[in-house]
Parts: C-alpha cells; structure tokens; sequence
C-alpha cells in the first residue's frame, strides 16, 4: 500500500472533524476528490477505515492504527521543515530533549548551559513530560535523549545513570517530624500540604502514589517550582515533596526540615535513555556524551 502526505492529513482532518465533508474543506479539496482518495485508501488496504453514520464518521479498528501512524509521520514532517529551516538561520543542529519536573529544574539548566556555550549553533528543544511518556516518545522516534526515572520500564531502550535524585519531605522547623530522619508518604496524607502545579510531571508522580493509598493530598498552595514549595512550607502553610538537591540547597538560606522518603517509588536515579547512540544524529550523539560525563571533565571541554 502506499499512502501519501497528501491521504494522511485528509484522513486525520476527517476524523478530527467528525465528518469527510469538513476533513475536505480542511484539506481544501472538494468533496468527491476527498471521498476518492479514502475509498483509494481503503482499497490499497482491503479493509474498511470508516464507519457512516448519521452524525458522520468514525474511524474503525484499522482506520485508529492509521491515524496513530498518520499523526506520527505529520508530527515528524512538521519537525523535519523546522530543523531544516533552521540551517538557513545559522543554525547547524537541533536536539529534540524531554525529561521530568526534577531533571529540569535541578539538573539540566547548568549541564545545558556548558554545552551550548560549546556548540553555540546547536538549538534544543526541552519538554517537560512524566517519564512514561518520555519512554514512548523515544519509541515513537518523537524525540532524541529522554531523562527518565529508573522506576518505569525501558525495554528496548539504551539507558545510562545520569543523577541520584531521591525525593524528600520539607516541612517548618517545628513540625512534629521534624527530628525523623525517614517517614512513609502514609504517615503525612492528611497533611496539607504545598505542591506543584497539576501539570508537573513530578506532582503528576505524588498524586499517584497517594491515590494508591486510597489518599487524596490536600493542597492549600500550589506554585511553580521548587523554591517556592519550600518558602511556603517555611511559612508554615503546609508541608511539600522535593527533590534532596533542592531541599539542601533551600535548607541554606530558609528555616525548613527535611525527611527522607522511605516509599520505594521515592528513591530513584535518573537515566538519560536513547533508542540507540549508534542511530542518534551528530548532534544529539554529542549532547548524549556530555550528559554522561563527569562534571569537572564536562566543564574543561572546549567548544
């Protein structure tokens, strides 16, 4: 079979529309040039892609393969035209990056910041996503390194330890667990507590390790990162779950305790994962090799 760009982005329209006729006005093809290119479609395939039905249509068991693919190929094209528009800006390479709340608020910012003041024609672009779906994103090719987890299964990966990062629990100074050097997340669920905004990867995390102690946290503040968990909890709003490099170095400067995690799920390592280093483009192969050196060796490299 042999589908185009062309049949993959009607096909999509169609369905995001609900309708062929709207899919073709989408398109901007009259409707008889759309309805033969899906019956084309469905053809090459031998097997129907769309349902009618009064309202419209919608897409069969085949047809939701289809679009899962067509989605894929579009998504990559659009990102092919951008990188390669770049080369015209100066621009010599792109790393496509993704990694969790921690991993970009803690680790990243300074190993980033060596490595583009050493290749300053290479541009990045750094999502934030829970580990899950940075490992499906490097699956589906959607992008180039993944820092993930150690706790989420990475089959078919080719992963190397990046950071120890366990999470801890802050709280004021004279909360009752202040001296405890350990506690379990069950012991604080009736806390109120400060966290994250409900789109951090790390808060998305907490929420689900407490849901599956049937628990649901009260949160009276949520913010945007770390700094701000721990000045709120050293004013006595609540109490919060950060990583331990960010709790030390709050520690410094703000009256706050912390406790280690003893939850399984809270003593992790980083990893920085690839489909493949041999496969990575020249650039994302050099970003890898940085991520992974030692830090005083990854600062003496010349650019």
């Amino acid at each position: 079979m042999r589908f185009d760009l062309t049949d993959l982005r009607l096909f999509l329209h169609v369905v995001e529309a609900g309708s062929l006729t709207a899919g073709a006005q989408r398109s901007h093809m009259t409707l008889a040039s759309a309805s033969q290119r899906v019956r084309g479609m469905e053809d090459a395939l031998g097997s129907p892609l769309l349902t009618r039905h009064a309202q419209g249509v919608r897409p069969t068991e085949a047809g939701r393969t289809l679009l899962h693919h067509a989605r894929v190929v579009l998504q990559q094209m659009e990102r092919m035209r951008g990188e390669l528009g770049e080369y015209g800006q100066g621009l010599k390479g792109h790393v496509r990056f993704m990694c969790g709340t921690s991993a970009l608020n803690e680790h990243l910012p300074e190993v980033l910041s060596r490595f583009l003041a050493q290749h300053p024609r290479i541009s990045v672009d750094l999502e934030e996503r829970p580990s899950p779906d940075s490992v499906e994103a490097l699956r589906a090719g959607l992008c180039d390194i993944g820092i993930v987890s150690d706790a989420v299964g990475t089959e078919g990966l080719e992963c190397h330890p990046f950071r120890r990062d366990d999470l801890v629990l802050v709280m004021p100074r004279g909360h009752a667990l202040a001296g405890r050097r350990r506690v379990h997340l069950a012991e604080v669920a009736d806390s109120e507590f400060v966290g994250l905004t409900e789109d951090s990867a790390l808060q998305r995390l907490v929420t689900q390790h407490a849901r599956a102690l049937g628990k649901q946290l009260a949160y009276r503040v949520r913010v945007r990162n770390f700094e701000a968990v721990c000045g709120m909890v050293e004013h006595g709003i609540g109490v919060g779950i950060v990583p331990q490099t960010a709790a030390v170095r709050c520690a410094r400067s703000m009256k706050i305790a912390r406790a280690g995690l003893s939850d399984a799920w809270a003593e992790r390592t980083l990893m920085a994962c690839v489909r493949s280093s041999e496969d990575l483009p020249l650039n994302a192969r050099r970003m890898l090799e940085h991520l992974l050196a030692p830090p005083d060796k990854a600062a003496a490299k010349p650019a």
